[in-house]
């Protein structure tokens, strides 16, 4: 039995991996979820990391870390404190050993549509929000209404301290790669997935239609890419 945990991009939390949690514990997987810190606008990798730890803590050595979106700068921090099988890499971003993202502003630059950052409003805390229309344009376009008011009643703030920081670590922890992209992600563009996957993580990206929201919109079919 293999044990899936479960990392969550900006705004989510553990709730948008119930449905991929299910179709993984119909297979006789284990699958375990937490809510990182993102409402802090100080919390930086190492305090989402401490969260994904303190959820493993006791587990044995065949985990497999799925970081979707945001979380693909924390997974890598968790794999450097405990052992890790494998690390999946879902509509992530992914952070260079040594760099922030902002260290490679070229390389960056086509990751998302400038839309859908004009779309994110900035709150008074520091933390940004994502409105209904951005989030149902870039991250659920092929979700249901009623899919898209579950996921909008448990949206979080989220902090922006991840951005600007650099990876603690200087070369890639020693575990198995995959990257997962959306063919029609529209939040983290494609192009760039399959380019930065290749180049960073060394891997060719597997390819899923959909949206940015593989965890909701098709977690059979996510479940079953992830279990191969």
């Amino acid at each position: 039995m293999t044990t899936y945990a479960l990392v969550h991009g900006a705004w989510h939390g553990a709730w948008c991996w119930e449905p991929l949690a299910k179709e993984l514990e119909k297979r006789g997987h284990r699958a375990v979820a937490m809510d990182l810190p993102c409402e802090d606008p100080k919390a930086g990798t190492s305090d989402y990391a401490d969260a994904v730890v303190r959820t493993l803590d006791g587990v044995d050595d065949d985990v497999v870390v799925v970081g979707h979106s945001l979380a693909g700068l924390t997974i890598p921090v968790v794999a450097m404190r405990r052992p890790v099988r494998k690390q999946v890499y879902l509509c992530a971003l992914i952070r260079a050993p040594g760099l922030s993202m902002a260290d490679r502003p070229d390389e960056n630059a086509d990751m998302a549509p400038p839309e859908f950052g004009a779309g994110i409003v900035g709150n008074d805390d520091g933390t940004n929000s994502i409105p209904r229309d951005t989030a149902a344009a870039f991250l659920y376009q092929d979700l249901t209404p009623e899919q898209i008011d579950w996921a909008m009643a448990r949206l979080r703030r989220q902090g922006g301290a991840l951005w600007g920081e650099t990876a603690p670590y200087t070369e890639w922890p020693d575990t198995e790669y995959e990257y997962i992209l959306g063919r029609d992600d529209r939040a983290v563009v494609p192009t760039w997935s399959r380019r930065e996957a290749q180049a960073l993580l060394g891997v060719t990206a597997i390819e899923l239609e959909g949206s940015h929201s593989p965890m909701v919109s098709r977690p059979a079919e996510l479940a079953d890419v992830l279990t191969r």
